[in-house]
């Protein structure tokens, strides 16, 4: 099949929805204040795809109204977005019912009972890793902890930005390794990659970069006054479930069945500790499959948006872009970071940034000879180092709401996302051409 001719005016569908989200983003952020200070989810990130699909029908009068809706049902209908779609709903179903069954509390105040008062910040740190692995989310991981770390801070004299500087970067490492995160599902079914082959590839570069961090905040606390540890109640039956979920998936037992076992442990003991019933349950997953749903409507909406941009030569105007200053494999690599970088910055949203920037990640892939499960793990990574220091982004902002200060006064104590940059940029050096 020939290729489509680079034109980048293809690309034109994409600007237009950068400048409709991040435009109003800056404007009710900067310009016009909102009383949240959420100003850049004033402009859904739906209507704005909504209006860059339009866009994209307008444009190539050489193909009809019905070609055109042909080529978007190819792109939707990809075995691995489709398989991507499945996975967000049963893991939409998973988390849902792990909240209401209390399971995100009670492993919380698990490990938070098991913490010296003079390593509390590395605690925290370790605590919030464990728990965005297990619930595959760092927004709902900075919901948890942040307001204990607060009430820690309050018992030392502790700087309240380093201590939630070093719970978002817990948050950041579990989303970025996470099983069940909306991100490792979308980096790696957009690469048609296994995850535990992602996951083995992304620990040589999360692994090292937290242990750095955990160092670091270990010798910070040594400089601080003992916490003085509330006493957390805890039942050790609904922190179970989160544990065999992580422990099974490291195996790398088929996602599928890691969500549904978790959903069926969480089920029986959530029922027998009375924290759920039968109508709590199904309304719980019901609610969680939900809060999918945004992600969902995004992903078959981009899908559409780059299945035509690239059949209208959208993607080799971007190639050819890249083979401009893109020397080899490593340099591939490396442009893969700075699209999905970019595509971070400007919507402010990990998962919607490896939606868009993996179908031209996978071609860059093919034309430098990079490995998918390399690919997937760089759209991670690099989605989760850019989101976790915007000070714009969900995690900085919800954060800084809950402990009572600026987003930017976080920035300068977010060791982790700093380090894993460093390291993912040394993992791209020492990368070593394999033979075919």
């Amino acid at each position: 099949m020939q290729k489509p001719q680079a034109r980048p005016i293809a690309l034109l569908p994409i600007a237009i929805f950068l400048l409709l989200y991040l435009g109003s983003g800056i404007y009710f952020e900067y310009v016009r204040p909102v009383e949240d200070g959420m100003g850049f989810y004033i402009m859904s990130v739906v209507v704005a795809f909504g209006i860059a699909l339009i866009v994209a029908f307008f444009q190539n009068r050489s193909l009809n109204f019905n070609q055109k809706v042909a080529v978007c049902a190819k792109g939707i209908g990809d075995d691995n977005i489709v398989i991507m779609l499945f996975i967000f709903l049963m893991a939409g179903a998973f988390s849902g019912l792990a909240k209401t069954a209390g399971g995100a509390e009670n492993t919380a105040n698990l490990l938070l009972s098991i913490i010296p008062g003079n390593l509390a910040l590395p605690g925290m740190f370790l605590i919030a890793c464990l728990i965005s692995m297990a619930m595959g989310t760092s927004v709902g991981t900075i919901t948890v902890i942040v307001p204990i770390a607060a009430a820690v801070v309050k018992s030392t004299g502790m700087s309240m930005p380093l201590m939630v500087g070093a719970v978002v970067g817990g948050a950041m490492f579990g989303d970025n390794l996470s099983v069940i995160s909306d991100t490792t599902i979308a980096a790696t079914r957009t690469q048609g990659v296994e995850m535990r082959d992602k996951f083995r590839t992304n620990i040589l570069i999360a692994l090292p970069a937290a242990l750095i961090t955990l160092a670091v905040l270990v010798i910070l606390a040594l400089n601080y006054p003992s916490a003085s540890m509330a006493s957390y109640t805890y039942n050790i039956w609904l922190a179970i479930p989160y544990f065999i979920v992580l422990i099974l998936a490291l195996t790398g037992l088929n996602v599928f069945l890691v969500l549904g076992i978790g959903i069926i442990l969480f089920f029986l003991i959530g029922g027998a500790a009375g924290t759920l019933n039968f109508s709590t349950a199904f309304s719980a997953m019901g609610d969680g499959t939900s809060g999918m749903f945004e992600t969902i409507i995004v992903t078959i909406l981009v899908a559409s948006i780059s299945a035509l941009m690239k059949e209208y030569g959208g993607f080799e105007a971007i190639l050819a872009f890249i083979r401009r200053f893109a020397k080899g494999k490593r340099g591939g690599m490396l442009g893969i970071c700075l699209l999905t970088g970019f595509m971070d910055i400007a919507t402010a949203n990990n998962t919607v940034a490896i939606v868009i920037a993996a179908p031209i990640a996978k071609e860059i892939s093919h034309e430098y000879g990079v490995e998918p499960k390399k690919v997937a793990s760089l759209l991670d990574s690099s989605s989760c180092i850019f989101q976790g220091i915007i000070p714009y982004g969900a995690q900085l902002l919800i954060a800084s709401s809950l402990a009572g200060i600026s987003s930017m006064s976080i920035i300068p104590y977010l060791s982790y996302p700093f380090l894993l940059l460093i390291c993912m940029l040394i993992s791209i050096l020492l990368d070593r051409k394999k033979k075919a």
